[in-house]
This record gives C-alpha cells, sequence and structure tokens, in this order.
C-alpha cells in the first residue's frame, strides 16, 4: 500500500485527488477495439522499440466489469531511459504521469483522447508476468472473475482519496488469485 508521501512522489505533475467513489462500468465489447486503436499509435510512436504491447487490466477480461479505462503494458528495452519512448509518445499526445524508479522502474503515460493508462516497464520484468498471467486466469476462470468483480463493487462504493488507494485495497483478492493462477503452472 502506498502512502499518500508516496503517491505524491511517484506523480509527475500536479496530483488530484479523487475524493470520491470509483465508476464500474459494465464489460464493453468495444473496449478491445480501442485498445487496437490505442496500440496502432503507440506503433506508430515507438516502432521497433516496442519488445511487448499488451491489452491489460479488468478492460481486457470478457464479462467484467471495470473502470472504463484502458489499461495497456508495453515492455521497452530499459524503462528508466524515458528519452527512448517518452517524447515520441508525447508528440502523439501521450502524457507522462507517473514515475516509480523503485519499483520495477515503472512508468505511467496517460492516451490523448481516450480514457487509457500505459503502463512501461523494461523487458523482461516480472510485474509484466503477474499483469498477464492475472488477465489470463480470470479470462478462463469465471469463479474467480466473479469473486474479483464483487471484491472490486463493495470496494468501489467506498470513498478514496486517490484511486491508487482503491487499486491497493485490491491487493489481497489479486494475490489470492493469483496464487491459484501460479499453483496451476506447476
Amino acid at each position: 500500500m502506498l502512502t499518500e508521501d508516496q503517491i505524491i512522489a511517484a506523480t509527475v505533475g500536479e496530483r488530484q485527488p479523487l475524493n470520491s467513489t470509483i465508476y464500474l462500468a459494465p464489460y464493453d465489447p468495444a473496449w478491445p477495439s480501442l485498445f487496437t486503436r490505442l496500440a496502432k499509435q503507440i506503433h506508430e510512436a515507438l516502432g521497433d522499440a516496442i519488445l511487448l504491447l499488451e491489452h491489460a487490466g479488468s478492460t481486457s477480461v470478457p464479462g467484467l466489469s471495470a473502470k472504463p479505462i484502458i489499461d495497456m503494458v508495453l515492455a521497452v528495452a530499459d524503462s528508466s531511459d524515458e528519452s527512448s519512448y517518452v517524447k515520441p509518445l508525447e508528440e502523439k499526445g501521450y502524457t507522462l504521469r507517473i514515475r516509480e524508479p523503485d519499483w520495477h522502474e515503472h512508468r505511467l503515460l496517460k492516451t490523448p483522447e481516450a480514457e487509457g493508462n500505459l503502463h512501461v516497464f523494461s523487458v523482461g520484468c516480472k510485474e509484466i508476468e503477474r499483469m498477464l498471467l492475472f488477465r489470463d486466469w480470470l479470462r478462463i476462470h469465471a469463479d474467480d472473475r466473479l469473486l474479483y468483480e464483487e471484491t472490486k463493487r463493495e470496494l468501489a462504493a467506498r470513498t478514496w482519496k486517490y484511486t491508487q488507494n482503491y487499486a491497493d485495497a485490491k491487493a489481497e483478492v489479486v494475490q489470492e488469485i493469483l496464487a491459484r493462477a501460479r499453483r496451476s503452472q506447476i
């Protein structure tokens, strides 16, 4: 769980508190098409610098309610080398909003016209593996998809100072589901 000071320190630009509940939309079958459009922009900006680009997060799981924000995971050679990807993305309208050098050298850019988050990591980062394992597990395990959605609904009804606080509050159920997914890989 991130403290308020950590949230503020990781933010590029002014941090706007949410001080509200979280809106969860019913699954929208247009979300994969939106990802495809955003992926095209990213490919135009970065070309061969893209080592992996995937639709991740709840909008990538058919049938799962979600915040209507397309989460994408991008792997580049070195995510700490912002000069290799941030400027070309900014030229497409993306905005660097999060810089977390102490957490997998994670960077987050907001998309220009649609609600989207581009999570950038270095190729081979274990967080990419974790995100994609969670997505893939939820796609084929309806029981855990339902558990996750019920947990999200309960938490979304609460008032959160920052969206990150809501994300952190889901950590326990995410770890529980990931433990099952990892056991199945053995």
